[in-house]
C-alpha cells in the first residue's frame, strides 16, 4: 500500500512550490537562518535568542516593507527603481519635522504627509509607465534621481533628531512577546492574502502574466498597473517611517541600498521577473534571507561590499538562469 503521509507531503510541497513559488525561498530561509545562528555561538543562551530575533526584525523591517511593494509591482509586470529614493525623502521629512513629543498633532500630520508623498510618487511613476506606456526601468530610474535630489536638498548633511520616546517605543513594544516589527510583517502578509483571493488579486496576476489577454477579457490593465506603483510608494513611505524610528535621525541617502535589496528579495522569494507568478509571502522570506546574509557577512567580518555583490549576483543568476538552462538543453539535443 502506498504511504499516504508521503503522498500528502509530496502534494503539499508541489502546491507550495508550483502554485506559490515558495519552495526555493523556504529552503533559502531555513538554510540561511541555520548558518546565521551557527556563526553566533551565544545565541541559544537563555533569553538571548528572543533579543536577537527582536533586534533582527526591527532592523530588517524597512527592507522587507520595500520588498513587499516591489514584489507587487513585479507581479503586475513592472519594476520600481525609485522606491529607495522615496524612503530617503520620507526619512528626511520626518527627521526634520518630528523633533518633539509636545506636538502630537503635528507629528501625525507629518506622518500623513510622508505617506501621501509616497502614494503621489507612485502615482506619478504609474502614470508615465502605464498610462503613457513608457519603459518602467527608464522612468523609475529617472524619478529616483529626482527624489534623491529632493532628499539631498532638504537635508544636505546627516541630521535631525527623532524623540527618544518614539524610538524606544519602536524598539521595545511587543504583543504577547512578539515584537511590533514582526506583527507589522504578519499584518501585511494577511492583507495580501485577503486581496490575493479577491478580484484585485486575480486582476494583478492576469495583468502580470499577459496584459494584452487580460485587456481583452475586460481587466482594467492600466489602473491595475498604476495601483501597483502606488502601493510600492506607500510601502516605501512605511519603510521610511520604520527606518526613522530605528535610527532616530535623517540621512539623504538612507534608502540608496534598498532598491537593489528589494529586487533581490523579490527574486529570492520566488517572484518571476517577467510578472504574473509568485507570492508576497515569498518576498517576505526573501527579505529575511537578505537579513540573514547581512548577519552572516557581519559574523565572518567581511567587508560590507560583499552584501552588494551577493545582491547583484542573485539578480544576474536569476535573469541568466533560464537562458543558460535552455542553451544546455539545446546542446544536449
Amino acid at each position: 500500500m502506498p504511504d499516504n503521509r508521503n503522498s500528502k507531503l509530496t502534494r503539499w510541497w508541489n502546491n507550495l512550490n508550483v502554485k506559490h513559488s515558495l519552495g526555493l525561498s523556504l529552503i533559502l530561509l531555513v538554510s540561511s537562518t541555520i548558518i546565521s545562528f551557527a556563526l553566533q555561538p551565544n545565541v541559544f543562551q537563555e533569553g538571548t535568542i528572543q533579543r536577537v530575533m527582536t533586534s533582527n526584525f526591527r532592523t530588517w523591517l524597512p527592507v522587507i516593507l520595500v520588498t513587499i511593494g516591489q514584489a507587487i509591482v513585479i507581479l503586475g509586470g513592472g519594476l520600481d527603481l525609485s522606491n529607495g529614493a522615496i524612503v530617503s525623502v520620507g526619512n528626511v521629512i520626518l527627521a526634520l519635522t518630528v523633533t518633539t513629543t509636545d506636538e502630537p498633532g503635528k507629528n501625525i500630520l507629518m506622518i500623513l504627509v510622508v505617506l501621501g508623498f509616497g502614494i503621489a510618487a507612485g502615482l506619478l511613476n504609474g502614470f508615465f509607465t502605464s498610462y503613457l506606456g513608457l519603459q518602467p526601468v527608464i522612468i523609475t530610474f529617472a524619478s529616483s534621481f529626482v527624489y534623491s535630489g529632493l532628499a539631498l536638498l532638504l537635508l544636505p548633511s546627516p541630521g535631525g533628531a527623532i524623540p527618544r520616546d518614539y524610538t524606544n517605543a519602536y524598539r521595545n513594544t511587543s504583543l504577547i512577546g512578539i515584537p511590533i516589527s514582526l506583527i507589522v510583517i504578519i499584518v501585511f502578509v494577511l492583507i495580501w492574502e485577503f486581496f490575493r483571493r479577491r478580484k484585485y488579486g486575480r486582476f494583478l496576476f492576469a495583468v502580470g502574466g499577459n496584459s494584452k489577454a487580460a485587456y481583452t477579457t475586460g481587466v482594467p490593465v492600466t489602473w491595475v498597473k498604476i495601483s501597483t506603483y502606488m502601493i510600492s510608494g506607500l510601502m516605501a513611505s512605511l519603510a521610511a517611517i520604520s527606518y526613522t524610528l530605528l535610527t532616530g535621525s535623517g540621512l539623504s541617502s538612507s534608502g540608496d541600498d534598498m532598491t537593489l535589496a528589494s529586487v533581490t528579495g523579490s527574486v529570492l522569494g520566488g517572484i518571476s521577473m517577467s510578472g504574473g507568478a509568485g507570492s508576497v509571502l515569498g518576498a517576505v522570506f526573501g527579505g529575511i534571507v537578505l537579513g540573514n546574509i547581512r548577519n552572516i557577512i557581519s559574523s565572518l567580518k567581511l567587508d560590507s561590499w560583499w552584501r552588494t555583490l551577493v545582491n547583484a549576483l542573485v539578480i544576474v543568476l536569476v535573469l541568466a538562469g533560464p537562458g543558460t538552462i535552455n542553451l544546455i538543453r539545446r546542446k544536449k539535443k
